[in-house]
């Protein structure tokens, strides 16, 4: 049985490619309302283990859980409709559309369940757009409301990015690698939205830079050849020598 004390858990996942095993027997569990980052070399599993929890990739054995649910068998979208959202490594947001446009899209995506409908003005369809306004407004991009996403900074693109993840609604937030390739401007900007955000949401980060993980994480799990090596708080991470060996390649 799933354990009352996560909103979204894993138990003993695996998924191999041929013979290789990228998650190899991995359980995990994330409360609500805590921001919980995963650290790992490359290669570790970090971004399989998120294509897992989101099916994108079908799991080879274990099974995952969304608010005591069984959602191992569901496909991508009927998860995103329960409640788990998304931001990807590289930006996906619609270049050539207003930050509106596209944050308008998910909003009213999330509020027909996919179905697209006819197209109308986006004026006509009130709550979507009240909705993306306010949270333009909230990430300090309603200046860009009317602008191209290709006419801004990466940075910004980013931010937009996790605007329009949030329009679909979501109770759990995945997000890959928010601050890469971001100036280190940008990547304040971007950790302090975050920040400004976690007690809203579970929020569940791939990040490589450290100083982001350990000023905003509440815990942290780290991989290693797709297994979990260590959880735990940002000070006790810090302090353990499993992971100086196996994510810094020294010993205490």
């Amino acid at each position: 049985m799933p354990s009352a004390d996560y909103i979204l858990e894993a138990r003993n996942l695996t998924r191999k490619f041929g013979e290789i095993a990228a998650v190899q027997d991995l359980s995990i569990g994330f409360p609500r309302g805590q921001l919980h980052s995963i650290l790992g070399p490359n290669g570790a599993g970090k971004t399989t283990l998120f294509n897992l929890l989101t099916r994108d990739y079908p799991v080879t054995s274990g099974e995952i859980y969304l608010k005591g649910e069984r959602i191992t068998r569901l496909q991508p979208h009927q998860i995103a409709q329960r409640g788990v959202g998304r931001s990807y490594q590289i930006s996906s947001v619609y270049l050539g559309l207003t930050f509106l446009e596209n944050v308008w899209l998910a909003a009213h995506g999330a509020e027909r369940r996919g179905r697209t409908g006819f197209w109308r003005p986006i004026s006509h369809y009130r709550e979507a757009q009240r909705k993306s306004e306010q949270l333009l407004a909230e990430l300090g991009l309603d200046r860009y409301t009317h602008t191209p996403a290709k006419a801004v900074s990466y940075g910004d693109q980013r931010l937009l990015e996790i605007a329009v993840t949030l329009a679909t609604g979501p109770e759990v937030l995945l997000l890959d690698e928010p601050t890469a390739g971001l100036s280190s401007r940008e990547t304040v900007r971007v950790k302090d939205f975050i920040e400004s955000i976690k007690s809203r949401y579970t929020i569940v980060m791939i990040e490589h830079k450290m100083n982001v993980v350990m000023e905003i994480s509440d815990f942290i799990h780290v991989m290693n050849f797709g297994r979990l090596i260590a959880s735990g708080t940002p000070e006790e991470i810090a302090r353990n020598a499993d992971v100086h060996q196996a994510y810094f390649g020294m010993d205490e």
